[in-house]
């Protein structure tokens, strides 16, 4: 539940833990100021977004949902206000080590944050087909610990809080409905049959699996009071809540959702969306200049795709190339264990090529499992799930539809999700013990999808794409995301129809026009975020060459990896004083 802590006691709090004498007010340093506000914040996330702290590993809200009412909107837009208040009453220029670049990274967060506050002060789009309760509560439940009864209580009593947290998603979408702010019938016109199948799979699916699977470690009696208490929470509260949202959703809120795709369409639309855009992309880029960056790249990448499909000896040009390749049934696997075990050697190589490019690796391995749960045929090819002490991260495999995940895209995937990609990039920020809990568990897209994106690439340097069509599939990964920056600024600035969007991916991706349909979909459920990737992949190979061409024999790419992932995410203009600052000493001569 969402509740406002008393900051003045949280930011006290941190200054008492630590071994020494008190620290009195007239003592107190900016460093100390910062260090409490940023913790004071940080807990009030944790306690706030308490589905973010299950996922994080942190279990002291498990027994709680957000609260997700109009005043609970207001509360939290006030707080980011407050802390950015506070945050300018420290000095920064008093700040030592990295206190400093944690200071810039927290003021920009909230300036962003209070930005959007002041365009949509509720949430903007609380559900579509790809994001919402209809997803989150079944993977929440994957991620809960289930090893003792009080882990069961807090389940229980989280399930007895959804009809609250729907009541007020409901209210959100009413008040997004009262002002202007409706998503578009694209968006949302699946939820309510996800959402039926949710419901109607509540005690036998996701949801219902923990009180399949008690352990027997919990006594007999307790055993038998949960499965029973379960399954009934899951027809009496959970079931009918899910019910009242989908009727809602599909009798009162689709009628009026807005048949336009584009941002602008939204009120005070083109704000948002270059709001949208600087968020996604952390630098200063018109979306004018995003666009013809993506068909400079296009072009590029076409090219590259022609050459390497003359490597396959396939003859017959790229439109009939790129059917055979997304039809041709030697491509594709016909049951899921075999993919699965082929993205395990995938990985397993990966991870025995790491060294000789990066200094530290992650202690924590990446399991690859299967994708489960309603809505995973509307989800991509594969996706990464952070670890934590209770839980190990995972390569999350998409199964379904397995003949739209051609081999030839697998060991790309696996280079972006898990090694070198997203597992090496958040597995090493949450080992870095002296950055504050928000960088080290911090998410900008342009800096994580952007390294992701970078992994890829490293691919050849790590052994990988010697067959011709597994480095056709990592170009078309690469021409995915170019292509992405022209649609993206496309449909929200420049009246682009969805038909022509998805007709634009097919003619330049290999993709299964299935996949491209809903990736367009989802740029117009959410835009401005998928331009992280391209520009932030593209800004991170810009700063390697630049730190390459200055320093000459001494450039050492493990030490240039480190200094783009020993500081967490960061914006990209905040990465590149980072990367200036490690060139301008790496010229010093040695003393």
């Amino acid at each position: 539940m969402r509740k406002l802590i008393a900051i003045c006691v949280l930011m006290l709090a941190p200054l008492a833990a630590g071994a020494g004498p008190a620290v009195t007010p007239e003592r107190i340093t900016p460093d100390q100021q910062a260090r409490a506000l940023f913790d004071s914040d940080w807990q009030w996330r944790l306690q706030n977004q308490p589905e973010y702290a299950t996922a994080l590993g942190d279990y002291r809200y498990d027994a709680t949902l957000s609260d997700t009412t109009l005043a609970a909107s207001r509360a939290a837009n006030a707080h980011q206000r407050r802390m950015l208040d506070q945050a300018r009453q420290i000095e920064r220029d008093k700040l030592t080590g990295q206190q400093q670049l944690s200071y810039d990274l927290f003021v920009w967060e909230k300036e962003q944050a209070v930005k959007a506050a002041a365009l949509y002060p509720f949430q903007a789009q609380p559900i579509s087909y790809y994001a919402g309760i209809h997803i989150n509560l079944a993977q929440l439940a994957a991620q809960m610990p289930f090893a003792t009864e009080t882990d069961y209580r807090n389940y229980l009593a989280r399930l007895d809080a959804v009809p609250a947290h729907v009541s007020g998603l409901i209210e959100q979408l009413r008040e997004g409905m009262r002002t202007g702010w409706v998503a578009p019938k694209v968006s949302v016109r699946a939820v309510p049959a996800i959402l039926k199948q949710l419901r109607e799979n509540a005690v036998d699916g996701a949801l219902g699996l923990p009180f399949r699977q008690i352990p027997a470690t919990i006594d007999k009696p307790v055993r038998d009071a949960l499965a029973l208490a379960g399954p009934a929470a899951l027809r009496t509260r959970v079931a009918p809540a899910l019910q009242e949202l989908e009727e809602f959703i599909r009798t009162e809120y689709l009628p009026v959702a807005r048949e336009s795709i584009a941002a602008s369409a939204l009120p005070s639309g083109l704000d948002y969306y270059l709001l949208a855009v600087t968020r996604q992309t952390t630098i200063d880029m018109a979306p004018a200049e995003i666009h013809a960056l993506g068909l400079r790249e296009v072009a590029r990448l076409r090219a590259d795709m022609t050459a390497a499909i003359a490597r396959t000896g396939f003859s017959g040009g790229f439109a009939r190339f790129i059917v055979f390749a997304k039809t041709d049934p030697r491509l594709f696997y016909t049951s899921a264990d075999p993919l699965l075990a082929r993205y395990r050697r995938i990985i397993t190589r990966a991870s025995a090529a790491m060294p000789k490019l990066f200094a530290a690796v992650p202690a924590q391995e990446v399991q690859v499992k299967a994708a489960s749960g309603p809505g995973t045929e509307k989800q991509g090819a594969a996706w990464y799930e952070a670890g934590n002490a209770e839980r190990p991260a995972a390569f999350v495999v998409n199964t379904s539809l397995l003949e739209t995940r051609p081999m030839w895209e697998m060991e790309t995937l696996a280079l972006h999700e898990a090694l070198p990609g997203h597992h090496l990039q958040v597995a090493r920020a949450a080992d870095i013990a002296d950055l504050p809990a928000f960088r080290r568990h911090g998410w900008h897209a342009a800096y994580g999808e952007g390294w992701a994106l970078y992994a890829e690439s490293l691919g050849q340097e790590m052994g990988f794409f010697k067959d011709a069509f597994s480095a056709f599939g990592h170009l078309n990964a690469d021409m995915f995301r170019a292509v992405r920056l022209v649609v993206d600024t496309g449909i929200h600035t420049q009246g682009w129809t969805r038909q022509q969007a998805i007709d634009y991916m097919n003619a330049n991706t290999a993709n299964a026009p299935s996949d491209n349909e809903l990736e367009v979909d989802r740029y117009i459920a959410w835009p401005g975020q998928a331009l992280g990737y391209k520009v932030g992949q593209l800004k991170i190979r810009a700063l390697r060459d630049k730190a390459q061409a200055a320093l000459g024999d001494k450039f050492d790419i493990r030490r240039f990896h480190s200094v783009v992932l020993d500081n967490g995410p960061l914006t990209l203009a905040l990465l590149e004083q980072q990367v200036d600052a490690w060139i301008a000493a790496a010229k010093k001569p040695a003393s």
